[in-house]
């Protein structure tokens, strides 16, 4: 719990450090795909110095993304499984989206919608992994049918991964409060009770 009997302790220092991190590398990733995706977007490899040093730092980059990953996926894991009252609140997610809230079922730390970005990222992670291995000639030397195969995979998981990441930012920007979660590690009482009323009432035990 905070320290101002006004807020609650959301995420500690090291997980907001981890969130951040991931995030940045995630930034990094994606400004040095899209380099390599399309001529257009050539240019933005003089963020990293040159055509050379974008290819060699892509898949080291993505590398310590994935381990910072998995240290979020350790921590929160437990608290995104999805539960009967998860689908019932997806399932009347249309009524969120047109400012009805108190519609939707109680919610623990993270609401459905939360649980399906996190997997997903999840399952995107994994792909990429995999696929971006593949692909990493320097270390690796595949058929080039899979290595083919690889690329394509690799950049159908990246877009849906950006896709899902915008919708992850406007989520955190249009629901007031959640960014704050994220840089400070507090929230006010009275958006818990709104948004998190499960988790406000283990917390509080109230």
């Amino acid at each position: 719990m905070a320290n101002n009997s006004n807020e609650l302790q959301r995420y500690s220092a090291q997980e907001r450090a981890n969130h951040w991190l991931v995030a940045v590398c995630f930034v990094l990733l994606a400004l040095s795909g899209l380099a390599f995706f399309h001529p257009w977007f050539f240019p933005l490899t003089g963020l990293f110095g040159g055509g050379t040093w974008a290819r060699i730092l892509h898949p080291y980059i993505g590398l310590l993304m994935t381990i910072s990953f998995l240290g979020l996926f350790f921590r929160f894991s437990g608290s995104n499984s999805l539960t009967a009252t998860d689908k019932e609140w997806l399932g009347n997610l249309g009524k969120l989206v047109n400012g009805d809230p108190h519609s939707m079922p109680e919610q623990g730390k993270h609401n459905a919608g939360q649980k399906v970005m996190f997997w997903v990222q999840s399952i995107c992670m994994l792909l990429l992994l995999i696929s971006g291995l593949m692909i990493w000639r320097s270390w690796f030397n595949l058929p080039v049918e899979l290595v083919r195969f690889a690329v394509v995979v690799h950049a159908a998981t990246a877009a849906v991964m950006i896709g899902f990441i915008f919708v992850h930012i406007y989520a955190a920007i249009w629901v007031k409060g959640t960014l704050r979660a994220m840089l400070r590690g507090t929230v006010p009482r009275a958006w818990a009770k709104q948004h998190h009323r499960a988790w406000y009432r283990q917390v509080t035990g109230k």
